[in-house]
Formats: structure tokens, C-alpha cells, sequence
């Protein structure tokens, strides 16, 4: 291959994965925390009287109590069948302020419905923490604070240049992919080895990461897409194909009352897909004329179509069925595939060891990234030749690096310091979501702040160590509720919750390796390079180094 096209694409490689790099390190270790986002929310929710305290046999009563009081809960509503330590009721809801995001899962207030032992209803907001609805925020929209569409379209940019990456990475390593597929040169050249590893862990992972990176583009940019292919090819009439058909008379008032009981919808569906196991009813637009329920759930013998699962369409009054696009074996050839896209970016098929694997893909994707960076400053190295002293790196060299510190760091320290704040905060501040995002926004930015005023050697160190204690924060808050109740913590006992701590105690300890690695390397690495603590000293006292 000619060696000017390979230095072309080569360049192209530098570039993308510099201007996508950071932000699709945010991407890849927020997304590989959000494969166990349900986890996540058991444990960073309060106690509650939760999902039991009210029998799927009193269901029709709790639904008519709750729309009785809450008329604009019957736009939608769901009826949770699996207790859980994060559902605070059998029954929620969101409350949406007229004209926002119904994408934003941070938006609306979400509020819970149980009936008391004396058949009186009792609902509140329920105000927990929604800190893994914030980390999965950050994980779609690249670090940003609100999931729009704006933010959308951005995170779908990012992941156009994430493609020419990808692809450009592979033509420049294919005149040696045979000699250096499993080339891992261990020795005093550091920079050869990050090289060598950031090479193999990109080839091993290039259908993974090719996977993410299309199906992100496809969700950034749906809603242009749809409309593109409504005007071309449908003449304006593809929002009636997927709109659910009218249920009866549109003038007709609707009943609740006169809905079908929950019980009976259960095994409406268990009837269509045999293996298939209801979880949560989801009901909407009650009071119109096309009322539907969807029944979720999940077959452990296929794939599920989405996050919680797959689902059928009924109608609630009549229980006909009126759609099994997305109800486990009972898909068409088309929505299979669409289907079987979802659930290889959601991990949604081959149960917890697949999780596992798609959480390790995840956070070395992020190293990916962060190595990149990393190479790309070595690269630029005004080496020391000699007994001459020492040369000043270039100003743009020392930023990046200062930059790639702070962001990756600064995201790994924000997340869990805001995870280890739901339970701290809990009940001491007025609005929760608003703390979690004040929280990890402060670290981030504080984060980056400290790179550039230290420069990233020793900042490094610092923020590696920073990311220990607060990852090590989550085990010793469970540690902590279960030792001092008075704290007013809590320490759920299931094996989700649990595996949160010991994940976290396990990340810990790594956390605590690199900080001492690194620490090693700043005090006797290279002394000509951007991460020598002599070198950062003599920046930061010395003259401005050269553009």
C-alpha cells in the first residue's frame, strides 16, 4: 500500500480520535456502568414500602383510586409486577412540565401509588435518588447534562468522526496487522508498548466498537431519518403505521373502571409467547380514542428488543391484541433485525455473563480513547539530546495532556462521587437530581482545572488517588448504614445492591495500582517528558514554553 495514502489516513486517525477521543471516554465508561443501570438504582434507592405492599389482586382498585385523584396519570402509568428495592409503588407515573423533553428521563417528577392496609391510597413523589437515570444521561449525550435533541445530534457527530476513526485505524495498521496483531513489547519503552496494547485492544474490539459506533448514529439522528423516509418513500402516512388502531367509537367516553383487570392481561400475553414473562404493564391514553397497554416483560430463551424487556400491545378494555412487533417469537423477519440492533448495543440477550462482557468491552473502549490521547502527546516529545537542558514542551503537547487527564479522571471521580452522593444527600437537600448533576459537574470541571494548574504529571497522581477514595466511598457507605444507623443511610441486602459495593471495592483497588504506578513513573520517568514531575515543576516556575 502506498505510503502517502497511509500517511493520509493516518492523519485522519490522529484527528478524529483526538476531536472524539474525550468525549466518547465520558461515552464508554458512563455507557459500561449503565449495562447495570437497574443495579445501580437498587442501590442508590431508599427503603420503601415498594411493589408489595399492595397485591396484583387489588391492582383495579389502586389504578381507580390513583386516576381519581390524579386525573393526568391516565395520558400513562405503569404497574410494576416484580418488587424491587428502586420501585416505591406498584403504580407510577411522570409528571411532565407542559412542553418538555418526554426523552429526558431527568425532567419530569416521577411519582409512585400504594394502597394502605385500610384500602385508602397513599402516593407522594418519589424522591430517590435518579442517579442512574444521570449517568445514563451522560452516557447517550457524551457528558452533557440534559438528553435534548440538540445534544443528540451531537453525540451522533461524535460518532460520525468515531467511524473515520475506526476505519482510518484499520488502514494504517494493515500493511503490519499480521507482524503486530499479538505484538505486546514489554521493556523500557513505554511508549512502544502503549502503542502495541492500544493497537491489539482496537483490533480485538473493532466489531464492538464498530457496533456502537453505527447504532449511535442511528439513534442521535432517528427522528431525521424517519422524517426523511416518511417524505420519500411513505408520501407522509408512516406515523399512521406505527400509530395503534383506533380501539372503537372516538367519540366515545372512556371508563377506567371498566378496564380489564391487570391479572387478566398478564395472561393474555403469557398465551401469545409461551416462556414469555410479564413484568410491568404500561398503560397510555386511557381517556382517547386509541387506548393501548403494553405488556412487558422478558423470554430468557431470546433476545429482548429493549432495555426492560419485550412487549405486547393490547387494548386495555377489550384485551385485542393489537401489536407483537416487539413480543419475543412473535416478531417478523424485519423487526427481528431491528430488534436484534437494539439489543447487541443494549447487551440485552445472554443474561449477566454477557453484561459482564459487554461492561469489560466498555471500560476498555474508554482506555482506548485515553490511550490514544496519551500516544498522540508522546509522539510530540521534544526529546533531550545529550547533556543540554532540558527542552520545553510544546504549549499545545502540555494542554492536551492536562486536558485528557482532567476529562477522563475528572469523569471517572464525578460519577462516583455522585453515586456515593444519593445516600449522603437523601433527605437533605430539596432537589436531588439537581445535587447529583451540581455534584458531578463540580468534580469534572474542578478536575480539570487542577491538571492545568499542576500540569498532568502530577495531577495525574493526585486525581488517580481522588478516583479510589471516592469509587471506595460506595462499599463504605453500605459499610457505614449497616454499622451506624443513625447515620440515616441504608444498605440493601440483595445481590444486585451487593454487587455494586464489590464491583466498586474491586475498581478501587485498581485505582489505587495506577495511582502508585504512576507516581513511580512521575518521579523517575523520562525526564523530557510532559509526565516527569521534574519536567512539570520546571513549566510551571519557568518561562512560558515555546508555541
Amino acid at each position: 500500500m502506498r505510503t502517502d495514502f497511509i500517511r493520509v489516513y493516518k492523519s485522519v486517525h490522529t484527528w478524529t480520535g483526538i476531536v472524539a477521543g474525550l468525549a466518547l471516554f465520558i461515552a464508554f465508561y458512563a455507557g459500561a456502568l449503565t449495562v447495570f443501570k437497574e443495579p445501580l438504582q437498587r442501590w442508590s434507592a431508599p427503603p420503601a414500602a415498594g411493589v408489595e405492599a399492595t397485591p396484583l389482586a387489588a391492582a383495579p382498585e389502586l389504578i381507580a383510586r390513583t386516576l381519581a385523584a390524579h386525573p393526568q396519570a391516565a395520558e400513562g402509568f405503569s404497574l410494576h409486577l416484580v418488587a424491587a428495592e428502586h420501585r416505591a409503588g406498584r403504580l407510577s407515573w411522570e409528571e411532565h412540565e407542559p412542553g418538555a423533553d418526554d426523552h429526558d428521563e431527568l425532567a419530569g417528577r416521577r411519582m409512585a401509588a400504594v394502597l394502605d392496609a385500610d384500602g385508602s391510597l397513599r402516593s407522594a413523589e418519589a424522591d430517590g435518588s435518579r442517579v442512574a437515570e444521570f449517568i445514563d444521561v451522560l452516557h447517550r449525550v457524551v457528558g452533557l447534562p440534559v438528553d435534548s435533541d440538540e445534544h443528540r445530534w451531537l453525540m451522533g457527530a461524535v460518532c460520525v468522526a468515531y467511524v473515520l476513526a475506526l476505519v482510518s485505524g484499520v488502514v494504517v495498521l494493515l500493511p503490519t496487522l499480521v507482524k503486530d496483531f499479538f505484538a505486546l513489547r514489554l521493556g523500557r519503552n513505554l511508549k512502544r508498548m502503549w502503542l502495541d496494547a492500544h493497537n491489539v485492544v482496537g483490533i480485538v474490539s473493532l466489531p464492538f466498537h464498530l457496533l456502537m459506533a453505527l447504532t449511535a448514529v442511528g439513534f442521535a439522528f432517528h427522528d431525521g431519518i424517519y422524517a426523511l423516509q416518511d417524505r420519500l418513500l411513505h408520501d407522509g402516512r408512516l406515523g399512521a403505521t406505527f400509530a395503534p388502531p383506533r380501539s372503537g367509537d372516538a367519540s366515545a367516553v372512556r371508563d377506567p373502571a371498566a378496564m380489564l383487570a391487570p391479572a387478566l392481561l398478564v395472561e393474555k400475553a403469557r398465551a401469545l409467547a409461551p416462556g414469555f414473562e410479564p413484568t410491568m404493564l404500561q398503560y397510555a391514553r386511557l381517556d382517547g380514542p386509541r387506548p393501548t397497554v403494553r405488556i412487558w416483560g422478558r423470554d430468557a430463551a431470546t433476545l429482548s428488543p429493549r432495555v426492560p424487556g419485550g412487549f405486547a400491545v393490547l387494548d386495555p378494555y377489550t384485551g385485542r391484541v393489537l401489536s407483537t412487533d416487539y413480543l419475543p417469537k412473535r416478531q417478523t423477519a424485519a423487526f427481528t433485525v431491528i430488534s436484534t440492533v437494539f439489543a447487541l448495543h443494549f447487551a440485552t440477550f445472554g443474561g449477566t455473563p454477557l453484561q459482564w462482557m459487554y461492561f469489560v468491552l466498555g471500560l476498555a473502549g474508554a482506555w482506548l480513547f485515553y490511550s490514544g490521547n496519551l500516544l498522540w502527546v508522546e509522539s510530540r516529545r521534544k526529546a533531550r539530546r545529550g547533556d543540554v537542558p532540558l527542552p520545553a514542551q510544546r504549549r499545545d503537547v502540555r494542554a492536551m495532556a492536562a486536558l485528557t487527564v482532567g476529562v477522563a479522571l475528572g469523569c471517572v471521580v464525578g460519577i462516583s462521587a455522585t453515586l456515593v452522593a444519593g445516600k449522603w444527600l437523601y433527605g437533605r437537600v430539596e432537589d436531588l437530581t439537581l445535587a447529583h448533576q451540581l455534584v458531578y459537574y463540580a468534580v469534572f470541571f474542578g478536575a480539570i482545572g487542577w491538571a492545568f494548574v499542576l500540569g498532568a504529571a502530577r495531577a495525574s497522581v493526585h486525581l488517580l488517588w481522588a478516583a479510589a477514595a471516592a469509587t471506595a466511598a460506595i462499599p463504605a457507605t453500605t459499610l457505614a448504614a449497616w454499622a451506624l444507623p443513625a447515620l440515616g443511610l441504608w444498605a440493601h441486602g440483595s445481590g444486585a445492591a451487593l454487587g455494586v459495593d464489590l464491583t466498586a471495592a474491586a475498581g478501587a483497588l485498581v485505582f489505587v495500582v495506577l495511582a502508585r504506578a504512576t507516581a513511580r513513573r512521575v518521579r523517575v520517568g523520562a525526564e523530557d517528558s510532559v509526565w516527569s514531575g521534574r519536567a512539570a515543576a520546571e513549566a510551571a516556575s519557568g518561562p512560558a514554553a515555546a508555541a
